[in-house]
């Protein structure tokens, strides 16, 4: 038997059960609310593009990141294009940044934001190697300040009206092939 509640998202299986036995040892199924990689993709441009000075040399327009799935790794990865520019260079520059990140719930807005940023690479084709060698030293705050706890989802109150009636929160954040499964858990009693 499988009820789907009428809330765009949430849903709330139960796997059929032919015997007894079965049901020992199949735990009923929590709740999960799921986001598309559509959505989570139209979360983050929300943000973009940004800009960023360095030290007075440049600056470097981030422009709006490309997010892939990392289900393996239960990360995201954003690559985005960066094009520096400014009195230090003698043109502009464009170049790409790689992040990855971990996900994480936010109670008290309701978003999904991202954290546990790790810098994959920052490359410019283009530019001489101290160059590129002194923004690689920029890279992990460029990084940071662009998609640290940046949201990338809000779940909105009816998301969370039902769930919250039967005293559950959202839980685990899982990336799936197709997006996120967010997971709920009992409240705690504090």
């Amino acid at each position: 038997m499988l009820l789907c509640l009428p809330l765009p998202g949430l849903v709330w299986a139960a796997p059929e059960r032919e015997t007894e036995a079965d049901a020992e040892d199949q735990p009923p199924k929590q709740p999960s609310y799921k986001v598309s990689a559509a959505q989570l993709q139209a979360g983050v441009a929300q943000r973009f593009p940004l800009r960023y000075p360095v030290a007075g040399l440049m600056n470097l327009d981030v422009q709006v990141p490309t997010l892939r799935l990392l289900p393996a790794l239960n990360r995201l990865n954003a690559t985005m294009v960066v094009e520096a520019a400014g009195p230090a260079l003698n043109r502009s520059h464009q170049g790409t940044l790689d992040v990855e990140f971990a996900l994480r719930y936010e109670a008290t807005d309701r978003t999904v934001r991202a954290h546990q940023l790790r810098l994959a690479r920052l490359q410019f084709p283009s530019l001489q190697p101290s160059v590129v060698a002194l923004l690689n030293t920029y890279g992990p705050a460029l990084a940071e300040r662009t998609l640290l706890e940046v949201v990338v989802h809000t779940l909105r109150p009816q998301d969370l009206a039902l769930p919250d009636t039967l005293g559950m929160q959202p839980g685990s954040i899982t990336v799936t092939n197709e997006g996120l499964t967010i997971g709920f858990v009992p409240k705690s009693l504090s």
